[in-house]
């Protein structure tokens, strides 16, 4: 009991000094809050700076036409000795590209390269490129990239990408950049061949940044005729 007595006794006197110290610091609210604030900035900016400096990031240049040029750009996951670096060049001479080749020669990884760069760079983080590299101001950045197919909702994995094709299809405007991994997959190639090129056509209306893989010859066809990709 007296124990318990003790412990109560000092719970007590732990809010006696709490609130009395509350009192204290009262009338002085408003600077701590704003201390706060401009601490809370200048620990952000040091974490974005050390980040830079961790993975070699440049400042990139805004371009207001949405152009990107990525000098020798890599995945800000990899590290820069190991990381395959490419040059990314869109929404200048080419609105659109289509990437091909073999399964594991790094098409899903520069998608994904290119997303995540210009989100950093809209996020005022420098980025893992080289220098007088470039980056777009773009309202959206939409993606269809991976397996999203679910028992759950009845998806199979084409009916899935179609989904979220669709909706991206509803939001998209000549603001956007959308990226696309293995465009209609997952269902008959032929049949396949011919929604790609159609969704394509509509993309190309809505004057859409994009970058899509595939492996439909139809879709290389299609695309070494066309002035837009």
């Amino acid at each position: 009991n007296r124990l318990r007595q003790q412990q109560v006794a000092e719970r007590e006197e732990i809010n006696r000094i709490l609130e009395e110290l509350s009192k204290e610091l009262a009338p002085y609210t408003h600077e701590l809050n704003n201390n706060a604030k401009i601490l809370g900035m200048l620990d952000f900016i040091n974490a974005k700076a050390k980040y830079a400096h961790s993975i070699k990031a440049t400042e990139p240049i805004l371009s207001k036409e949405n152009d990107v040029y990525l000098r020798q750009v890599w995945h800000p996951l990899l590290g820069m000795k190991k990381a395959v670096k490419n040059d990314i060049m869109i929404g200048k001479d080419y609105q659109a590209i289509v990437i091909t080749g073999p399964n594991t020669g790094g098409k899903t990884i520069t998608l994904k390269t290119l997303g995540l760069v210009q989100l950093m760079g809209q996020s005022g983080l420098y980025i893992p490129a080289f220098e007088e590299s470039r980056i777009g101001i773009f309202d959206d950045i939409f993606a269809d990239i991976g397996d999203e197919q679910s028992i759950e909702q009845s998806l199979s994995t084409f009916s899935s990408h179609m989904t979220n094709i669709i909706d991206i299809l509803n939001k998209t405007n000549d603001k956007s950049i959308i990226l696309l991994d293995e465009l209609c997959s997952g269902t008959d190639p032929s049949e396949g061949a011919v929604l790609s090129i159609a969704l394509l056509e509509k993309f190309k209306n809505l004057n859409a940044t994009m970058l899509c893989t595939t492996h439909y010859p139809e879709i290389k066809n299609y695309c070494f005729e066309s002035e837009y990709y």
